[in-house]
């Protein structure tokens, strides 16, 4: 399964969805990770969503084509997402996972792996099976 982290530089997780002008893409099995795509939507922060904020129907097509141009992904690792966001990746089948701290990407990876290989919570049983 594709898992997305938020990031500024590819190495942590330390953005918000919105905010966040690249995703780099994992590929997760029951075994191991491997890296496999950076995904970019703006240099630096994604200005488009942030300055369109407030603005109706323009932000919401903004944030909706976020959400599909990474709808491939089970599992999004980020510091912060609104609500409306939140709900529109969990009608996708995404999981928004919230970081309290900047976590390197490769910790956040392990750790995953190592629920993956032990006892797996029942959200990502799911994410795991529909792979």
């Amino acid at each position: 399964m594709k898992i997305a982290f938020a990031t500024t530089d590819g190495v942590n997780v330390d953005e918000h969805f919105g905010r966040a002008g690249k995703f780099a893409i994992y590929e997760l099995t029951r075994d191991a990770y491997q890296f496999i795509e950076m995904r970019k939507f703006a240099e630096g922060r994604d200005l488009e969503i942030e300055e369109t904020k407030g603005k109706g129907q323009i932000h919401e097509d903004k944030v909706q084509s976020k959400v599909e141009k990474l709808a491939d992904c089970k599992i999004i690792y980020l510091t912060d997402i609104g609500g409306p966001s939140a709900a529109r990746l969990a009608r996708k089948g995404i999981m928004p996972v919230k970081v309290k701290e900047v976590i390197a990407i490769e910790d956040a990876l392990k750790k995953l792996l190592e629920a993956v290989k032990t006892s797996p919570p029942p959200w990502l049983k799911k994410a795991l099976n529909s792979d």
